[in-house]
Formats: C-alpha cells, structure tokens, sequence
C-alpha cells in the first residue's frame, strides 16, 4: 500500500481527475495549499508599495492505493497535471504502513478498496 500525495496546479485539477477516473482510480482527498518552488513567486504593486508573493496557490492530491494501483495512478496525475511548464508540481510517494476503513473494520489492502 502506498499514499500519493501530488502537489498540483489549481486550473490542472479537472484534467488530473478526468485521468484518474480513466485509469479506474477514483478515491481521493483534496485540499488547497500554498507553496512555491522553482517558480519562486512574483512581484506585484498593492498601494503603490512593492510586494513579493512567493506563496503561490496549489492543490495537494492524497491517494491511497495498493501497490498494483501505483503506476496507473502516477501515469493518470502525470498526464493529467502535465504542462511542460515550471510549476507543474511534484509527486511524492509514502509507504502506508496500515490502512483501517471505519464503518466496516476492514483492515489493510481490502480497506483501501
């Protein structure tokens, strides 16, 4: 069982989920975030003094799935959130030690579904 947490850009969220629900996956959590990276912000004029916004708007994706899900759900967030440009985001994968589904005590890769 592995988590995948996606770091993604807002305007990229339908796209990443029209891919996954494509690749059959279509359990997962989003929230907003901020953050910055390679893109390092930018400057913009608020009452005529100079500021600098380096927290840029992102969307973070967590996906729990079982390790013969990895891969189709790393290639859906890819094509999905693919740009080519700086900003893309970053995927990052975490190994799930247990998984509990509450309403059923199911435990393990069966609670992940």
């Amino acid at each position: 069982m592995k988590l995948i947490i996606a770091y993604i850009q807002p305007e990229r969220l339908n796209a990443v989920k029209q891919a996954l629900y494509e690749a059959e996956v279509f359990k997962m959590s989003v929230t907003n975030a901020l953050g910055c990276g390679q893109q390092k912000g930018y400057h913009e004029s608020y009452r005529g003094a100079d500021v600098e916004v380096n927290l840029l708007k992102k969307v973070r994706l967590e996906i729990a799935v079982n390790d013969n899900f990895v891969k189709p759900t790393l290639d859906a967030v890819i094509k999905g959130a693919r740009t080519g440009r700086i900003g893309d985001g970053k995927i990052f994968i975490v190994p799930l030690e247990e998984c509990i589904r509450i309403r059923t005590g199911e435990i393990g890769s069966p609670a992940i579904g």
